[in-house]
């Protein structure tokens, strides 16, 4: 049964990859919702439970490693239109605050760097809980959500509608299933 007091974990975690996953939804043609995720990313939790503004978290993103369910869109947005994968092959994330809501709520804001642009974003998180994994690892869990506006970090390309509108919205849901082990 995992443990969901917080307060009591303080360390340095690495986030399993394996066992987490970095995805978005994002409107398309007006109508219904894609969604995606990110593959290939890693990153590094700090956890202080007695002081949870005290708490950091670091990731790196693969931009190529984006995942659809389609090659074709993949391979657009891999292109010059949307994440120019070749000049900016990562997205990073890097928190400045972070603070506890009461239960198992809490909120990390940081900075978001695409396509060479820096944004704050702000994640709310909820602790999911701390257990021993079967091969003696101390892992923790996170789920976290969040909303950004692309325009705002220069992701721009759009196509008309001949009913009114655009082919992708503006607005991106962000979501965040993370799994992280705490380092030896």
């Amino acid at each position: 049964m995992a443990n969901t007091d917080l307060t009591a974990l303080t360390g340095d975690y690495s986030i399993d990859a394996a066992h987490s996953t970095i995805g978005f939804t994002v409107r398309h043609a007006m109508v219904t919702n894609v969604k995606g995720k990110f593959v290939d990313f890693s990153g590094s939790l700090h956890l202080d439970g007695s002081d949870p503004a005290a708490s950091s978290a670091s990731i790196d993103v693969k931009m190529d490693s984006i995942d659809t369910g389609s090659a074709d869109r993949d391979g657009h947005l891999k292109s010059a239109d949307f994440f120019k994968t070749d000049e900016f092959p990562t997205m990073t994330f890097r928190s400045t605050k972070a603070e506890a809501l009461g239960d198992e709520d809490y909120r990390i804001t940081g900075d978001l760097t695409i396509l060479g642009t820096t944004k704050p974003l702000t994640i709310d998180l909820e602790f999911n809980g701390a257990a021993k994994d079967p091969f003696g690892n101390e892992r923790v869990g996170f789920e976290g959500k969040a909303t950004i506006l692309r325009s705002e970090w220069g992701l721009t390309w759009n196509a008309a509608l001949e009913t009114g509108g655009v082919l992708v919205s503006d607005k991106i849901k962000l979501n965040f299933d993370i799994s992280a082990i705490k380092n030896a």
